[in-house]
């Protein structure tokens, strides 16, 4: 299923002994991809990764650290941070996973898409800030609405771009969970230990993924599966946490819980909360929304929490859910209910969702992107 994780010209940093120690890892995760499916090789590949790894963690972390405090880089404290959890949270983990399932192949899909995910999003956002001095904290208290939709809009494109080369471009800042083909929908949530907390929402087409994430690790399959699910989880960690770095009291929230939302969760996120950020880009390879609620509008999960016990297990369930979905969709007509009142939505709904696929739309607007994204067969408005 998987070949090789390639290396790429536009990995380098330009800083000789970090870069060498990057293509050293991007090495032994080829050895392990090499063998991943071979039972009577796959452990022994997996504990020379692990070993790596650790090995990994103590010393470059240290002198990437130890470069980072040499040129007086103000994202130290927060590189410091992703560097000790996944150090002493995520490898262990894993490696607890990889010993309880005696290496099953689950389990080795989800210590490669982890350790991918990481290596690929961390290298590409937070150590690629290193060298473009990307050090913005604080900015958005000077910003008026109009401006910090803006502002963030180009926080967004210029993070795309740099992790997959994608010319991406914002086609509306006030995306209100519309449909847009076949959808990933995750959602984490980050807490101050108080009542405080954020909601962040990324919405991935399909297609997307497939051929940025499923490429980048060579994947031969034109279906997500766990390993590109979970090396997305942890490039979207990645990405999440560059654009908290905006905030002035980005270090004050912890990631509090992860969840694969259906399309009608989202919907009801969208139905029940206000956005303070909501933007719709067309990277060019498939359109992705990034969201982020303010923390006093937050409700309680709807799903469970993703964690190393239940991870695979949850993923899996979330695959075949939505594949389920959509072999039921494609057997009905698409009505699109325009209306204002979210009572006549819900209604209409309830009277012929069992025989049609509804999509609800409350504006103009709405109504416009919905048709443009995702044609229905028939329109009824108010």
């Amino acid at each position: 299923m998987v070949d090789q994780l390639v290396w790429q010209d536009r990995f380098n940093l330009g800083i000789d002994y970090i870069d060498k120690e990057h293509r050293k890892l991007f090495g032994i995760m080829n050895k392990v991809l090499k063998h991943s499916g071979d039972e009577e090789k796959r452990q022994w590949a997996c504990e020379e990764g692990l070993k790596y790894f650790k090995a990994h963690a103590v010393k470059h972390f240290a002198e990437e650290e130890g470069y980072m405090a040499s040129i007086d880089y103000k994202g130290l404290k927060t590189h410091r941070r992703l560097h000790k959890n996944f150090q002493y949270v995520t490898l262990p983990e894993l490696e607890k996973e990889l010993l309880r399932t005696n290496y099953s192949q689950e389990a080795v899909d989800h210590f490669l898409g982890v350790c991918i995910g990481w290596l690929v999003g961390h290298t590409l956002t937070e150590d690629y800030a290193i060298i473009n001095g990307d050090e913005t904290v604080g900015t958005w208290d000077n910003l008026l609405p109009d401006e910090a939709q803006k502002a963030m809009g180009e926080i967004v494109t210029n993070l795309i771009f740099d992790m997959f080369q994608l010319n991406s471009r914002v086609i509306s800042e006030h995306y209100g969970g519309e449909k847009f083909g076949k959808g990933i929908y995750y959602r984490l949530i980050y807490s101050n230990g108080e009542e405080k907390k954020w909601e962040i929402v990324l919405v991935f087409e399909e297609r997307l993924l497939l051929k940025t994430v499923g490429n980048m690790i060579h994947t031969s399959t034109e279906k997500l599966n766990t390993m590109i699910i979970n090396a997305t989880r942890y490039a979207a960690r990645q990405f999440v946490n560059r654009i908290k770095e905006h905030f002035a009291s980005a270090d004050e929230y912890d990631l509090e819980a992860e969840n694969l939302l259906t399309y009608e969760q989202l919907q009801k996120i969208f139905e029940k909360e206000t956005p303070q950020y909501s933007l719709l880009l067309d990277t060019g390879a498939g359109y992705f929304a990034f969201c982020a609620i303010a923390p006093h509008l937050l409700e309680d999960s709807v799903e469970p929490s993703i964690n190393a016990d239940n991870a695979v297990a949850e993923i899996r369930e979330y695959l075949e859910k939505n594949e389920q979905e959509r072999r039921a969709a494609r057997k009905k007509k698409k009505i699109l209910v325009v209306d204002d009142s979210m009572v006549i939505q819900q209604s209409m709904k309830e009277l012929l969702g069992e025989d049609y696929d509804i999509a609800l739309a409350g504006s103009g607007l709405a109504t416009i992107r919905s048709i443009t994204l995702d044609r229905p067969d028939l329109i009824l408005l108010d």
